[in-house]
């Protein structure tokens, strides 16, 4: 239409429309875009398969109004045999959908609501484990915990292993002591971090929660059961969150992290990016909270226990082996979330990755190997044996020689301890490497020639001849400068 206007010539208008020129004068006569020229359908292409059943389909619904189409499929095929197939599901659902928005019951209607400057932080939980994100190697399976002002959407996060009381204390004291101001409310979802169930449809608050928000001078508020379009923002949030750093990732090129505080620092860095995008709105919010002026509670609980005569504590019901020498005596254990740390008489003794769940334990063969050593017979039938295999290397060598114990050639226990008392003596590493030799070398792991490979070098004191010291050249340094003189 508009080459025409200015051609005047119908072929040339076509042409630079690139249309053929009957088309180009039906659109001329008519005075009409294409679009204008197309009219609603009006007519089905074909049968409606369920028309027969149409009424029955329609009662049911009415009935249960959560019934989906595949089961309404299922069931009428059940009941007529060769009459429906699965191929047509999309078709009823098609057909139950426009039934729902012409004939349904009405849909729940969700409310937007108009945040406040200031008036509250939500904090949430994320997993980033399908990030695939690796440390030194090794799968690093996290959540963050998710920190967000629903005014600005300002935002922060920090890594933790769950959901519990310890990882949001982190979470939202690294938010607040970051802005240096708190809002009124903080508002989280029911996890049991924070609340605790009553009665069914009802969460309280838990009262170290409740003594957490007294003291940082927040209102604790929560969500209805199931409604989790309540906590709305900071869900948002979690997917734009997770989608930045994948982002960030690809550009990185390598999802492996030397360490969790390098990995940590990324992150951080990720945050303040997006951060300063939100500045101006950010301003009107720390306007209107008030400073904290509070200092940073303990990111622990501490607890007190024995270690037993099986050289392990006990720590949320779950084992860590320690010092053989603390045996009888109690130990401060400081819990993270993703550490515990052994303390006696005031000095850390170790620190140790935290277990989740209940049931688990943790032994370090190097807390018990000497006395093993000296009672191998203890070790067939040692409750926690399989924690005294640091790698598969290891097993593979034991398997070895408890196969040739068998055939009376060595004594495999004792030999396989004696192995793990040289790596607990000098390092795991050379142990493991001279394990692997003798491996591919088809050659029976014995003690002997384990410690032959891996050779500990003994400290030599140097011969060092000592000098002989000539004055004559000191006199004659003298003598010279006499002359000079």
């Amino acid at each position: 239409m508009e080459a025409i206007s200015k051609q005047k010539k119908l072929g040339v208008a076509a042409l630079r429309a690139d249309m053929h020129r009957n088309t180009a004068r039906k659109y001329v006569r008519a005075g009409k875009l294409p679009s204008e020229l197309k009219s609603p359908r009006q007519w089905r292409t074909r049968v409606d398969p369920f028309a027969a059943d149409w009424d029955e389909i329609t009662a049911r619904l009415q009935d249960a109004p959560e019934l989906e189409a595949w089961i309404l499929l299922e069931d009428l095929e059940a009941r007529k045999p060769g009459l429906y197939s699965a191929g047509q599901v999309r078709t009823l659902q098609r057909r139950i959908r426009r039934w729902r928005a012409q004939e349904g019951p009405p849909k729940e209607v969700f409310f937007a609501q108009e945040h406040r400057p200031g008036e509250a932080m939500q904090t949430d939980f994320t997993w980033m484990t399908n990030l695939e994100v690796t440390i030194a190697g090794e799968a690093f399976p996290h959540l963050l915990c998710h920190p967000v002002l629903p005014y600005s959407n300002w935002e922060w996060a920090t890594v933790c292993h769950s959901e519990s009381l310890l990882a949001l204390r982190h979470g939202i004291q690294a938010a607040l002591f970051r802005l240096g101001r708190v809002p009124e409310f903080h508002q989280t979802d029911n996890s049991t971090a924070a609340t605790h169930k009553l009665a069914p449809g009802q969460r309280g608050f838990n009262e170290e929660y409740e003594a957490m928000m007294r003291y940082l001078g927040m209102k604790p508020r929560t969500i209805a059961v199931g409604k989790s379009n309540q906590n709305g923002d900071v869900e948002a949030a979690n997917k734009a969150v997770k989608n930045r750093v994948k982002q960030h990732l690809l550009l990185r090129r390598s999802r492996d992290f030397e360490s969790v505080a390098i990995y940590e620092k990324w992150l951080e860095n990720i945050y303040e990016r997006a951060n300063r995008l939100r500045a101006a709105k950010l301003k009107e919010e720390l306007a209107q909270m008030r400073p904290l002026e509070v200092k940073r509670l303990p990111e622990y609980n501490e607890a007190r226990v024995l270690v037993s005569s099986w050289n392990t504590i006990r720590v949320k019901n779950n084992a860590y082996s320690v010092p053989a020498r603390l045996i009888g005596e109690h130990v401060q254990a400081r819990i993270f979330d993703n550490r515990i740390e052994v303390y006696f008489a005031g000095v850390q003794e170790l620190q140790i990755g935290r277990l989740l769940g209940e049931g688990g334990h943790r032994i370090n063969y190097r807390h018990v190997i000497l006395s093993l050593v000296r009672k191998p017979g203890a070790f067939a039938r040692y409750v926690y044996r399989e924690d005294m295999f640091p790698t598969p290397v290891f097993r593979r060598a034991y398997d070895a020689l408890s196969a040739a114990a068998s055939r009376g050639s060595v004594k495999g226990d004792l030999e396989y301890l004696r192995i793990l008392y040289l790596a607990a003596t000098t390092m795991e590493s050379d142990v493991e490497a001279a394990l692997e030799l003798l491996y591919q070398s088809r050659t029976l792991p014995t003690s002997d020639r384990v410690k032959a490979l891996v050779c500990p070098r003994v400290a030599e004191i140097p011969e060092m001849p000592v000098p002989q010291v000539d004055l004559a050249i000191y006199d004659e340094l003298l003598s010279i400068q006499e002359v000079a003189a």
